[in-house]
């Protein structure tokens, strides 16, 4: 097959409607018989008919975009509306959702015609130089119009494809929100759970301290050896220390928050301060979970950007298979014109139409095809990047679900296990102060006991943890019936593919 060059044919004017008619019916029909066909706008993904994982609640599909809300803490809403204020990845998100609108629209612009107005002002002498032909003035202002007839559907595809990618920019951005909605929660929790285990170990502080001077007043009394004393001391030593540390931690989450959030430092401890409360509620279930994954799909911003990205890689396919059909253009002028040359004026306007052009790409050497062939290779690198994300939103949700089914059935044994080992520190403690039991027998009970507090504090953020994963798996309340300004919600269906047949 030989290579193409474009060579520009201009066609002789058309003076009979009926010209006009013949020549656009010739037109369509060789429309009909290229074939344009691109590969398919969506593609089948293989999710498991059902999850792979306990589901809370029996499974159903349900909004999530006012969880937050439910949780009846205020101060975590503020931080998050301020986190999405700051957040530089919302930010991008929004700008890249301008840019791809401008895209569209000025992929819509090419289909339709393009309309210049023109103006000039001349004087000019066409005698000799002695004077003898008076100079003259010229005044010229016109329009001139050009209109691509897209015959072969390449700007329409260029249009659709804009379209599919501004539909995704919309998605990404509410998934940005989501994500900076879940890392601020995940922060919060953190640092509020920092501030539990600090009281655990301020308690346990304060209880050994107790222990030390009930023990040095034994030992001055000659009741107890000075080695009991020291081992006492000791102990006491090593409760402030961790919790010292723990102080340290727990400032260290104050300041990741205000990095986060953009707030003033003392305002934020402020308000961590009065909320302290809230924290001690138990959190809102999150909304039942929908049995089928691809349901459960259609709720991934970053699944549906994947989609549309897939499917503006097909309208590309097309697009660069028109660049190898003929171009058909129609222009267009009208000029008005003014002249004077001593005292005398003279008006006159012109119009035209055409000529209708017709563009014949014959010898390129096989850029046409290049281009083709880099579109089909971009396309089935959409496909593959489709169906990755649509494989790793079913883990992230069942992986969020095997944590959330593990981290509720823990928990109750780890609360009994706590208040077991509370009774049973409070009973050596009694037994110690009464002088029937050693110092070392209550510091092991106290041990035991701290360890049994903290993990119970450990697993309680886990389990936030686990609720906040889940609920950015399934997309963080995004939904196709929000207007686009809603938090955390909004974008198009994924059902919204073009089809194949209307690229053609």
């Amino acid at each position: 097959m030989l290579p193409s060059i474009p060579v520009r044919t201009p066609l002789p004017p058309i003076r009979n409607p009926l010209q006009a008619v013949a020549a656009a019916l010739v037109l369509t029909a060789l429309a009909g018989c290229a074939s344009l066909a691109a590969p398919p706008a969506s593609v089948l993904l293989d999710t498991p008919a059902q999850w792979q994982a306990p589901l809370p609640h029996r499974g159903s599909l349900g909004q999530l975009s006012d969880w937050w809300a439910q949780q009846g803490d205020p101060l975590l809403l503020e931080l998050m509306d301020a986190a999405q204020a700051v957040s530089p990845s919302v930010a991008t998100a929004r700008a890249n959702i301008e840019r791809a609108r401008a895209a569209q629209v000025s992929a819509g612009a090419e289909l339709m015609p393009r309309l210049d107005a023109t103006g000039s002002v001349s004087r000019s002498q066409n005698g000799p130089a002695s004077g003898a032909a008076a100079p003259v003035s010229l005044l010229q202002a016109g329009l001139q119009s050009r209109w691509e007839i897209d015959v072969f559907g390449h700007n329409r595809a260029v249009r659709d494809a804009s379209d599919a990618r501004l539909d995704g920019s919309g998605a990404l951005w509410h998934d940005a929100r989501v994500s900076v909605a879940a890392e601020t929660a995940r922060q919060y929790y953190a640092l509020r759970s920092c501030a539990r285990q600090l009281a655990v170990s301020q308690a346990d502080t304060r209880s050994r301290l107790e222990t030390a001077r009930l023990s040095a007043l034994a030992s001055q009394a000659g009741f107890e050896a000075p080695a009991t004393t020291a081992l006492a001391r000791a102990s006491a030593a090593q409760s402030r220390a961790r919790s010292t540390q723990q102080q340290a931690l727990c400032d260290l989450d104050i300041k990741a928050l205000v990095a986060l959030t953009g707030l003033a430092e003392p305002q934020l401890r402020t308000r961590l301060a009065t909320s302290g409360e809230v924290v001690q509620q138990e959190l809102v279930p999150v909304p039942v979970v929908a049995s089928v994954p691809a349901q459960a799909l259609a709720q991934r911003p970053d699944v549906l950007n994947a989609a549309r990205l897939l499917a503006a890689a097909s309208f590309d396919v097309a697009g660069a298979r028109a660049e190898r059909y003929p171009r058909l253009s129609l222009s267009g002028t009208v000029t008005a014109a003014r002249s004077s040359s001593q005292g005398t004026r003279q008006g006159y306007n012109t119009w035209s139409i055409g000529p209708l052009s017709l563009t014949l790409p014959l010898l390129d050497g096989g850029t046409n095809r290049a281009q083709v062939d880099a579109a089909r290779a971009l396309y089935e690198e959409a496909a593959t990047a489709y169906r990755n994300t649509a494989r790793q939103a079913v883990r992230e949700v069942e992986e969020a679900l095997v944590n959330l089914q593990s981290t509720a059935d823990q928990i109750g044994d780890a609360a009994t296990a706590a208040d077991g080992y509370r009774a049973s520190f409070a009973g050596t403690e009694a037994r110690y102060k009464a002088g029937l039991a050693s110092l070392v027998e209550l510091e092991d009970s106290r041990r035991t006991l701290l360890a049994a507090q903290s993990a119970l504090v450990s697993l309680e953020l886990e389990r936030r943890r686990a609720w906040i994963a889940l609920y950015r798996a399934l997309g963080g309340g995004w939904t196709a019936d929000t207007p686009q300004a809603a938090p955390l919600a909004q974008a198009a269906p994924i059902t919204r593919h073009p089809t194949p047949e209307s690229h053609s």
